[in-house]
């Protein structure tokens, strides 16, 4: 097994962004391995604590290593980060500092070729984030209906020929059980127009929207966003680091809600509908990454961060 490596994407805004101080409970819902959850620890005090979420084993490890100098301060549950009430229970905590979410797939993840992660690399399929789920990649490629596979792949890879990659996985699968990451991308491949595989790997699409259904990665998105923002404290701060469209869509537009005070029709002398703001908007625009950390990390590229403010 290689290493866990997971370079933290925009790590000094996200800690401008969560506004560190000394003696705050600080919520990492995807610690990886541990590269922000390091520097929360490590900037915001000796009184500060932090309360870290993951469903891999191996980035729990690793993480627990990486933190081992603020033992005492930090505790790891393995658990998806919407079970964020269960978690915060447990740890007898009900009000938060700060919330850090990052959506990216790490590093290891996507190398280690056991994992099936990367179209880069002939490996079983597989996917999971959770070596212990049941769902695998090779279960949603060779069991579902032909008309699932095009709308998984059309809604979550927005994939303008998910389709004919669905017609032809079933058509493959008919002559054996597709088992490999290099049979699922010879088939996606042969999909797709040789003049529309010339903008970037037309692979990659497919994979996402496949990996996407089977760790169910935006079941519960918006109502662990929207819950974990109301749990922080009057000026705490929630900040998300996402990587494609559908999840930074589901995060803008759970901030804007609740950035949202009164929707009285303005004619009304007084409001009546007694709706309150609950964040203040710190970023009306996402940040993107610096061109100096996309030539170092080219995963960084699509990274958007948002941050909002409880008030």
């Amino acid at each position: 097994m290689i290493p866990f490596a997971h370079k933290p994407v925009m790590l000094e805004e996200c800690m401008d962004g969560l506004a560190l101080k000394d003696g705050g409970v600080y919520f990492d819902g995807t610690v990886g391995g541990g590269g922000h959850s390091y520097e929360i620890l490590k900037r915001s005090g000796a009184k500060s604590r932090l309360i870290a979420t993951d469903l891999d084993e191996n980035a729990i490890a690793a993480a627990g290593q990486r933190l081992r100098e603020f033992s005492g301060r930090y505790r790891i549950y393995k658990s998806n980060y919407k079970e964020y009430e269960r978690v915060l229970e447990e740890d007898g905590t009900d009000k938060l500092d700060g919330v850090l979410l990052d959506f990216g797939v790490s590093s290891f993840q996507l190398d280690e070729v056991t994992r099936g992660f990367s179209y880069k690399q002939d490996a079983p399929l597989d996917m999971r984030m959770d070596i212990c789920a049941g769902l695998t990649a090779e279960t949603v490629v060779n069991e579902y209906s032909q008309e699932r596979l095009a709308e998984i792949i059309d809604r979550y890879g927005e994939e303008r020929f998910a389709k004919k990659i669905a017609a032809n996985i079933v058509r493959a699968r008919c002559k054996g059980r597709i088992e490999r990451t290099s049979q699922l991308k010879q088939i996606i491949e042969e999909s797709i127009p040789i003049k529309f595989r010339q903008n970037g790997p037309c692979e990659r699409k497919t994979f996402q929207a496949i990996r996407i259904e089977v760790n169910d990665e935006l079941g519960g998105l918006e109502e662990a966003v929207r819950g974990l923002a109301l749990r922080l404290k009057k000026g705490g701060r929630i900040c998300i680091l996402t990587f494609h469209s559908l999840e930074d869509r589901i995060v803008k537009n759970v901030f804007r809600d609740l950035a949202t005070d009164c929707i009285c029709d303005k004619s009304l002398p007084i409001c009546v509908c007694g709706r309150r703001k609950e964040v203040e908007l710190i970023t009306k625009k996402p940040i993107t990454a610096s061109e100096a950390e996309t030539r170092e990390n080219s995963r960084a590229k699509s990274a958007k961060l948002r941050i909002a403010e409880r008030v």
